[in-house]
């Protein structure tokens, strides 16, 4: 009778502390995205089924902003280099284009080289209508997207987006000053 006992105080005290051990987000959301059809900077077709099965984090960006997108694009990059260093694998980068007719695959490719990209795991999207692209933003990423009927900047916020393997944003960050790089890679890490 004391062998079982033993042998089920230790298998659930293993249960209990594997539990413990699993790693948490802070202030997780569970927002589901609603797929899309987009086209790629390699102009190749691409929706939310592409994405199944990665932890992703998004953006939303335009070529020609003048202000919020070069430094928000340029933190992407510092962060697809520590997504390289902490050797996670299977993350993906995606940047929503907010200006669609502007930002073709060939200019989304140029604005990207521009910084260094490394496309094996970051795409750059386009390829939808202004109308859709600020619906999507709204309903899925909870965030203002607007392009004015007068001049070329387009309103839209500096978040960062994660998402899990089944398409829902987890969390949110700064993705303009003050990039919380280690709590992103924290989360990642929980989510895989």
């Amino acid at each position: 009778m004391k062998p079982r006992f033993l042998f089920l105080f230790v298998l659930i005290l293993t249960l209990f502390l594997t539990a413990c051990g699993k790693e948490k987000i802070e202030n997780e959301v569970n927002w589901p995205i609603k797929d899309f059809s987009a086209t790629t900077q390699q102009n190749k077709s691409m929706g939310l089924k592409d994405l199944k099965g990665k932890v992703w984090v998004s953006a939303f960006i335009f070529t020609s902003c003048a202000d919020v997108c070069p430094p928000m694009t340029s933190n992407m990059v510092t962060l697809q280099k520590k997504l390289k260093d902490e050797k996670l694998t299977n993350v993906e980068l995606v940047s929503f284009s907010v200006d669609p007719t502007v930002d073709t695959p060939e200019v989304l490719t140029h604005y990207a080289k521009q910084f260094g990209v490394d496309f094996t795991n970051w795409t750059f999207l386009t390829g939808y209508s202004q109308e859709f692209i600020e619906k999507y933003a709204a309903e899925s990423f909870k965030t203002i997207v607007k392009k004015p009927k007068d001049g070329n900047q387009v309103i839209h916020q500096t978040f960062l987006y994660l998402v899990d393997k089944e398409g829902n944003i987890k969390k949110t960050y700064s993705g303009y000053k003050d990039v919380p790089y280690d709590e992103i890679i924290h989360d990642i890490k929980a989510l895989q």
